[in-house]
C-alpha cells in the first residue's frame, strides 16, 4: 500500500518538475525576447539619429549649394552686361544678303502612299483557290486607290509648291529693289532698312527693351534715331546669396549702391556705342555719314510724376571717328563722353536726364517706330492679316511656312516646314482670334485635322488662353497651346509687332489683379465673388480596391496652403470664395471636387489635390490596395474633356498627394503628376503644406 502511494507521488512529483522546467524555459524566451526586442529598439534608434544626422547635412549641403547657385547666376549676370560691348563686337552685322531667302522647296514626302500593296502570294494558296481571287482583287483594288490618292497628293504638292516658289521669288524681288533703294539712298529705304536692321539685332540680351523711333536726312547723309535703354532693374540688386544654418533661410549681400550705379551707367554707354556699331557694320552702300542717337527710359519723369522718355544718354558721330576705335578694349563711359563727346547721365538711377541731341522729329521727313505702344492691336487685326503674321513667325523661326486658300483648307490657316532632321517636319497650324477662353473641342478639332492630313504636329495660336481641359487633352500628343500672352512675347522676339488690345478687354488675369488689388485697399479681406454656375470644372476621382478614401484639395501659394479655409476635406467642404468645393460623385467615380479655376484667389498658384486612408473605416489598412487611379476632368455640363492618370499607392503609406494644378505665366493652369506618399497619413501630408495640426 506504501509502495503505490510514493509511486503516485513520485509522478506527480515529477509532473511538477517538468511544469516548472517549462515555466523557466518560457521566462528565458521571454527574457530573451525581450532583450531582442530592446536590441533592436536600440539599433533603430542609432540607426535613426544616423539617418536624421546625414539627412540634416544632406539638407544644408543642398541649401548651400542653391546659394552658390545663385551667387554663380548673380556674377554671371554682371558678366554678361559688362561684356556687353564686346560680345555684340563679335555678332556678324546685319546685311541686305541676309534678307533673302533661298528658292528650296521641301521635298515631295508621299509617307505610307510611296509604299505599293502586297499582293498575295499563290504559294499559300494552294488549296484556297477562291479565297486567292478575293484577297488578289482586294488588294488589286487598294493598290488602285493608293495611286490615286498618290496623284491627287503629289497635284496638292505641285501647286503648293509652285505657290511657294513664287512667294519667295516675289520676296526676293521686293529685297532686291530694297537694295537698289539703298544704293539711291531713297529715305524711306534708308529709315526703315535701319530700324529694322536694329529692331531685328540678336545682340541683345531677351529681357533687353526694343522700341526705336528712326528718320533719315539724305542732305547731311545722317541717321537720327531715338532707341529705349534698359532700367535700373537691369543690375542685379543682390551681390551675393548665402544660406544661414541656424535660420534655415538665405541671407542676400546687396550689391553696394556705388557699384549698381557704375555698373548701369556702363551698360547704358555700352548700349549706345554697341547700336551706333550696329547702324555702321550694317551700312553697305554708304548711306551713313553719321549718327544722331537718343537714349531713353520708359518711366515717371520724377519732375511730373507722369510716364515720359527720359533721355539718359546721347551721341551724334561720324563714320570717320567711330571706324577709328577698337570698340571691343574701350572703356565704355570714358569712349562715349571724351571720346565721342556725347553726353551720359551722372545718376542715371535717380533719372536724371540729358540734354538731347538731334530728334527724329526734327529732321522733318516721316518718321517709323518699331516697338512700344504703336504695336497693331491683335484683336482689331483683319483675319487675313492675322493669319499672315502667323506665318511669318513662323517664317522667322527657320520654317518654311504658307496661308491656305480660305476655301477648302480643312481647318489648316498656315502649313508650316520644320526642316530639322530630327523634330522637324510637316505642322498644321490653326489660327483663334478669340477674346474668350478657346474651348476644348478646337483642341480636339485640330488633333483630328493633324491625323488626317498625315502631319507631324499641329499648333493652335489664340489672342487669348486656354483651361486645363484643352492642355489635359494635348498632353502627350504632338499638339503646342500657343496663347496670347505667349504670342505676343514670340513676336517681340523675333521683331515682329503686335499687342493684345489697349486696356479694355477684361481676361481671367485681368479680373484676379483686380480682385486682389481691392482686397489690400480695404480694412478688411474681401472675398472673390461666388463663381458662376457654368464657370466650373469638375474633377471625379476613381480607383480600384475596396480601400476607403478621403479626397482633399489644397489651395497654395508654391508649397503652403493660403489658409486653414483653402484645405477643403470632410470637416471644410469648400473655400471662403467657393472656388473649390466637394460634390457629390457621378459617372462611377467615388469622390468629386468642383473646381473654378478663374475665380481661384491671385495669390494661389497650385491646387493640389490627395487622398488619404479613412481611419474610421480602415484604420489598419494602407495604400497598398490604391491601384489604377485616374482624374476624370469634365466641364459644367458633365462634358468629359479628359483624364489624368496618377500614380498607385504603396505599401506603408496612408496619404498620397495625386497631383497638382499649377498655374501658367499667362493664367492658364496645367496638371503636373504627383506621388509624394506620407506614412503618418492626412496630418502629416497637410503640415508639410503649412498647416498646424494639434
Amino acid at each position: 500500500m506504501s509502495r503505490r502511494s510514493n509511486g503516485l507521488i513520485g509522478l506527480w512529483a515529477e509532473a511538477q518538475r517538468q511544469q516548472q522546467r517549462q515555466r523557466e524555459a518560457a521566462h528565458r524566451e521571454r527574457t530573451q525576447a525581450q532583450r531582442e526586442q530592446e536590441r533592436q529598439q536600440r539599433a533603430y534608434e542609432r540607426e535613426s539619429a544616423r539617418l536624421d544626422r546625414e539627412q540634416r547635412a544632406a539638407y544644408r549641403q543642398a541649401r548651400e549649394a542653391e546659394a552658390r547657385q545663385r551667387t554663380e547666376e548673380l556674377e554671371a549676370r554682371v558678366a554678361e552686361l559688362t561684356g556687353l560691348l564686346a560680345a555684340g563686337c563679335r555678332e556678324r552685322p546685319f546685311t541686305v544678303a541676309a534678307l533673302g531667302r533661298p528658292e528650296e522647296i521641301e521635298p515631295f514626302q508621299p509617307g505610307h502612299l510611296a509604299h505599293p500593296v502586297t499582293m498575295p502570294d499563290p504559294a499559300q494558296y494552294r488549296f484556297a483557290r477562291q479565297q486567292f481571287e478575293r484577297d488578289w482583287h482586294a488588294a488589286q483594288a487598294a493598290e488602285a486607290q493608293r495611286l490615286q490618292q498618290l496623284g491627287a497628293y503629289r497635284q496638292q504638292y505641285d501647286q503648293w509648291a509652285a505657290a511657294r516658289l513664287a512667294e519667295i521669288r516675289q520676296y526676293n524681288a521686293g529685297v532686291a529693289e530694297t537694295a537698289d533703294a539703298l544704293r539711291g539712298r531713297d529715305p524711306d529705304a534708308v529709315r526703315d532698312y535701319f530700324s529694322a536692321a536694329l529692331y531685328a539685332s540678336s545682340v541683345w540680351p531677351e529681357e533687353f527693351p526694343h522700341q526705336v523711333t528712326a528718320a533719315y536726312d539724305p542732305g547731311a547723309r545722317q541717321l537720327v534715331l531715338t532707341t529705349e535703354l534698359p532700367g535700373y532693374e537691369i543690375v542685379p540688386e543682390a551681390k551675393a546669396v548665402r544660406y544661414m544654418p541656424t535660420a534655415d533661410q538665405d541671407k542676400e549681400t546687396a550689391r553696394p549702391a556705388a557699384q549698381r550705379r557704375a555698373l548701369y551707367r556702363d551698360v547704358l554707354a555700352q548700349c549706345m556705342l554697341l547700336t551706333v556699331r550696329e547702324l555702321f557694320a550694317a551700312d553697305e552702300f554708304g548711306a551713313l555719314e553719321s549718327v544722331a542717337l537718343n537714349g531713353f527710359v520708359d518711366d515717371h519723369d520724377p519732375v511730373t510724376g507722369r510716364r515720359a522718355q527720359i533721355v539718359l544718354a546721347a551721341v551724334q558721330v561720324s563714320r570717320q571717328v567711330f571706324d577709328g576705335l577698337h570698340l571691343a578694349q574701350v572703356s565704355a563711359v570714358d569712349c562715349l563722353t571724351d571720346g565721342l563727346g556725347g553726353q551720359l547721365s551722372a545718376r542715371p538711377d535717380q533719372l536724371a536726364a540729358v540734354r538731347p541731341g538731334r530728334m527724329p522729329g526734327e529732321v522733318g521727313r516721316a518718321v517709323v517706330s518699331h516697338g512700344g505702344g504703336d504695336d497693331p492691336d491683335l484683336y482689331e487685326m483683319d483675319p487675313i492679316e492675322f493669319e499672315a503674321l502667323v506665318a511669318e513667325l513662323f517664317r522667322a523661326r527657320g520654317m518654311q511656312a504658307v496661308m491656305t486658300t480660305r476655301s477648302n483648307d480643312g481647318g489648316v490657316d498656315v502649313e508650316a516646314m520644320d526642316p530639322d532632321p530630327i523634330s522637324g517636319g510637316r505642322i498644321i497650324v490653326q489660327v483663334k482670334r478669340y477674346r474668350k477662353t478657346v474651348p476644348p473641342t478646337a483642341v480636339r478639332d485640330l488633333f483630328g485635322t493633324v491625323q488626317g492630313a498625315g502631319a507631324n504636329k499641329g499648333v493652335l495660336v489664340t489672342t487669348s488662353g486656354f483651361g486645363p481641359g484643352s492642355y489635359t487633352f494635348a498632353n502627350g500628343k504632338p499638339l503646342t497651346l500657343v496663347s496670347g500672352e505667349e504670342l505676343v512675347a514670340l513676336l517681340a522676339r523675333h521683331g515682329l509687332r503686335g499687342r493684345l488690345g489697349s486696356g479694355a478687354g477684361t481676361t481671367a488675369a485681368t479680373r484676379r489683379a483686380a480682385a486682389a488689388a481691392a482686397t489690400v485697399t480695404g480694412p478688411e479681406p474681401v472675398a472673390e465673388p461666388e463663381p458662376a454656375a457654368g464657370d466650373h470644372n469638375v474633377l471625379g476621382m476613381s480607383w480600384s480596391g475596396r480601400v476607403a478614401l478621403d479626397v482633399c484639395a489644397l489651395v497654395c501659394q508654391g508649397a503652403r496652403v493660403l489658409s486653414d479655409e483653402h484645405f477643403v476635406f470632410y470637416n471644410n467642404p469648400a473655400t471662403p470664395d467657393g472656388s473649390v468645393r466637394s460634390v457629390p460623385a457621378a459617372g462611377g467615380d467615388k469622390a468629386a471636387l468642383r473646381v473654378s479655376f478663374d475665380a481661384l484667389p491671385a495669390a494661389a498658384d497650385r491646387l493640389v489635390l490627395a487622398a488619404a486612408i479613412d481611419p474610421e473605416v480602415n484604420p489598419d489598412a494602407d495604400l497598398s490596395g490604391f491601384t489604377q487611379a485616374r482624374i476624370r476632368l469634365s466641364d459644367a455640363a458633365g462634358a468629359e474633356l479628359g483624364q489624368l492618370e496618377v500614380s498607385d499607392g504603396r505599401p506603408g503609406e496612408t496619404a498620397l498627394v495625386l497631383g497638382s494644378f499649377r498655374r501658367r505665366a499667362n493664367g492658364d493652369w496645367d496638371f503636373v503628376v504627383g506621388g509624394q506618399g506620407y506614412p503618418g497619413g492626412l496630418s502629416a501630408l497637410v503640415q508639410d503644406h503649412g498647416i498646424e495640426v494639434a
